[in-house]
């Protein structure tokens, strides 16, 4: 009787990804639980109110990114219409509902919170993906390489800019251009695309009061000690943060800006506490754990089986390197700031939630692509 051979043991998915993103999170949760507590104690009197909350997303996380990892990716070439028509549906939900600091971006449910633009930059890359996959042999035409592509992206971006969103529109306006440029589009039409959308959004600008909401913050980012004690206090108060962390940091626990001073320092300028506290090398590690992670999803990208899985983990990837280099720029006045979060680092657990779950199909491209192989 023959015997079989032996089967050969393959990893499920790239491990070297998944390494970088658990690191992530766990480093996430320990910034979050030290630049939280006295936040917490004091305006919910209970210190661990926001990292018991963030670690039940995170665990709850990584078990949906494990589960989506296991699901072939080409699910969401079948449905990307359906997935975007959801989102858009979402964002207009979201204009009825009562304004945030200004802002209509959030919907509240049951007590939980969740921005609808987190599932529509997800729903741009699907589509975008599957467009490039589609019309790839015809992207150097007006018709199949930039109408398409700028019909979906106008009508999220239009929708966006009426929350107003700004930091949403310029990440999927940014991710859907870099899509379309890696993916081949023309670059005549490339350039009339980007003018269209150019356009569309300086007539959404001034037709609607978000400029009145952004001029100040331009004004700020000039100068925030002009008004050191109002519009200008967050950013002031993160710099004297990362100024005060030197090369080596205060040490973990130990920041004095995380007392009241920088507002909410658990959200979008929680970098600026780790600065304080872990100093240049920690903000340096931080940086690197990021490229690192950008450059193993590129990799996995570049080994897809076929181009929509290919651009599908390319857009993921680029979407979490763009955001975090964003946030950083904005915490260190180097760019306006316009309210984008670090990625695995900043409060929020819906948005952890989906962010893993996008890191879930990463790793799904990059298990189908070895198995493909084998």
């Amino acid at each position: 009787m023959q015997s079989r051979p032996p089967r050969k043991k393959s990893r499920p998915f790239d491990a070297t990804f998944l390494i970088l993103v658990l690191i992530l999170v766990a480093f996430g949760l320990v910034m979050l639980f030290s630049a939280s507590y006295a936040y917490a104690y004091y305006n919910e009197g209970n210190s661990f109110h926001y990292i018991t909350r963030q670690a039940i997303f995170a665990v709850a996380g990584i078990a949906a990114m494990l589960i989506i990892s296991k699901i072939d990716y080409h699910i969401y070439e079948r449905f990307c219409y359906v997935i975007w028509i959801v989102a858009v549906a979402l964002l207009v939900v979201v204009l009825f509902m009562p304004p945030i600091n200004f802002a209509r971006r959030w919907i509240i449910i049951g007590g939980m919170t969740f921005q609808p633009s987190e599932i529509a930059k997800f729903a741009v890359i699907v589509v975008f993906a599957h467009l490039i996959d589609r019309n790839y042999k015809q992207l150097k035409t007006f018709r199949y390489g930039v109408l398409p592509f700028m019909a979906v992206l106008s009508i999220t971006i239009g929708l966006m800019v009426l929350e107003p969103h700004l930091s949403g529109t310029i990440l999927i306006v940014t991710i859907g251009f870099a899509m379309m440029f890696v993916g081949g589009t023309g670059t005549k039409w490339f350039l009339i695309g980007g003018g269209l959308i150019a356009g569309a959004l300086v007539c959404l600008l001034l037709f609607t009061d978000v400029l009145e909401h952004a001029i100040p913050r331009l004004q700020m980012w000039k100068d925030p000690f002009i008004d050191a004690k109002g519009d200008g206090w967050q950013t002031v108060q993160s710099l004297l943060a990362i100024g005060s962390g030197g090369f080596f940091g205060l040490g973990l626990g130990n920041s004095r800006q995380k007392h009241l001073y920088v507002p909410e320092p658990h959200n979008d300028f929680i970098f600026s506490i780790l600065c304080e506290e872990l100093g240049l090398v920690g903000a340096l590690i931080v940086i690197i754990l990021f490229i690192l992670l950008v450059v193993r999803g590129f990799a996995i990208a570049m080994k897809a089986k076929d181009r929509f899985g290919s651009m599908l983990a390319m857009g993921l990837t680029f979407q979490v390197g763009l955001q975090a280099l964003l946030n950083i720029a904005v915490v260190t006045n180097t760019l306006p700031n316009t309210g984008i979060s670090l990625p695995f680092f900043s409060y929020g657990g819906t948005s952890l939630l989906m962010l893993l779950g996008q890191m879930g199909v990463v790793l799904s491209v990059s298990r189908f692509s070895r198995l493909e192989k084998k």
